[in-house]
């Protein structure tokens, strides 16, 4: 239940910041990347990328299983003042937690970075499935990073 609970409340955090309205800034944590919260600025959806525009995407790893009681916020691929960083375009995927991931570390830690999301893909403690899911942010997106305050 307390999961169910956690993925609930992950789904509803998620969805705001999409749908928290166009040019609304928000300073609070939203997401963290390279190891950092940040906050968000939610604009628009994009549609799907070609063969030659793929690039200008950053993964959003979206977690909605963990069992750890501090929130798990979605995690980018990069952030500002990395020069991977895309400013802000989304590829959305789905990210859960495996019942390996679940044995290895009883609650499972918070992911605060591709780093850490790899990391724990290469163990077989997550599965990782590109794209949205029911309730989730849209696959393509456009939300920029801002400094939390």
């Amino acid at each position: 239940m307390r999961t169910l609970t956690l993925s609930l409340a992950m789904l509803i955090a998620v969805a705001a910041v999409v749908v928290a309205g166009p040019g609304k800034p928000s300073f609070a944590p939203e997401i963290f990347a390279d190891g950092v919260a940040w906050g968000t600025t939610a604009t628009t959806e994009l549609p799907a990328p070609n063969d030659h525009n793929m690039q200008s995407f950053d993964k959003l790893f979206v977690i909605t299983n963990s069992n750890n009681a501090m929130p798990q916020l979605p995690v980018g691929e990069a952030a500002p003042r990395n020069k991977m960083y895309n400013g802000g375009r989304w590829y959305t995927h789905h990210v859960v937690w495996t019942p390996a991931g679940f044995a290895a570390h009883g609650t499972v830690p918070i992911l605060k970075s591709y780093d850490e999301v790899m990391l724990h893909h290469g163990m077989g403690h997550l599965t990782i499935t590109p794209g949205t899911f029911t309730g989730g942010p849209p696959p393509f997106f456009s939300c920029p990073l801002l400094p939390v305050k």
